[in-house]
């Protein structure tokens, strides 16, 4: 009996950390005429108004807050900042984030060259619009911030990635601004390692452009 009780909970697989309502297999609405009038500055077009939570990732910040990420059936993530703690009341940031691109890098040269060169840049153009890097280290050099982010699947697979991020915006009208993250990604897979660059952008999510599905 305790061997079948040991063997069910050896086997059991981690749970995907939650907040905000928000829950792998769950679904949120965004709010269609806020997004309406935001999507035509915004680098992104056709965003889906409803979206169902794939995967979730979670990656502990060198602050000692947490980075949050649900990612999406639109070839995107909501991303959930919190400091001290793991419940709404500590909540600094959300942002909803759609892939730009990404591009496989196939030489430790390649690698090496984006980690010191690409990732970190104090403008950087996309799409014909110039956005201002964020976060500036003391010195002349500001080198991309270092992640481990563990990523739970509905199928119950888990999984790690390393990522160095930098993050850019721009201005839009009414005070708000368009984000953009770029980032390296390396993950072992067998023997070897995958590794490329994903770029992203971004806008701010307020309680009101958001409803969580129950």
């Amino acid at each position: 009996m305790f061997s079948k009780l040991f063997k069910k909970s050896a086997l059991k697989k981690p749970k995907a950390p939650e907040v905000m309502g928000l829950y792998l297999g769950g679904s949120f609405e965004l709010d269609n005429l806020k997004l309406s009038l935001l999507e035509p500055e915004l680098t992104i077009e056709g965003a889906a108004r409803s979206q169902l939570i794939q995967a979730v990732g979670e990656a502990p910040l060198d602050t000692g807050g947490t980075l949050l990420r649900f990612y999406t059936d639109d070839d995107a993530f909501l991303q959930v900042i919190l400091d001290g703690g793991m419940t709404e009341n500590h909540i600094t940031d959300v942002k909803l984030w759609h892939f730009y691109e990404t591009k496989t890098i196939g030489s430790t040269a390649q690698w090496n060259d984006c980690i010191t060169n690409i990732i970190s840049q104090p403008t950087y153009e996309l799409n014909g619009n110039v956005f201002e890097r964020v976060w500036e280290a003391v010195g002349e050099e500001s080198p991309p911030m270092a992640v481990t982010e563990t990523t739970y699947e509905e199928d119950g697979d888990v999984s790690k990635t390393d990522q160095f991020m930098m993050l850019y915006e721009r201005p839009l009208d009414n005070d708000r601004v368009e984000t953009l993250l770029v980032v390296g990604e390396e993950k072992q897979v067998g023997n070897n390692l995958d590794r490329c660059l994903v770029i992203s952008t971004g806008f701010d999510i307020q309680p009101t452009d958001i409803t969580i599905n129950g």
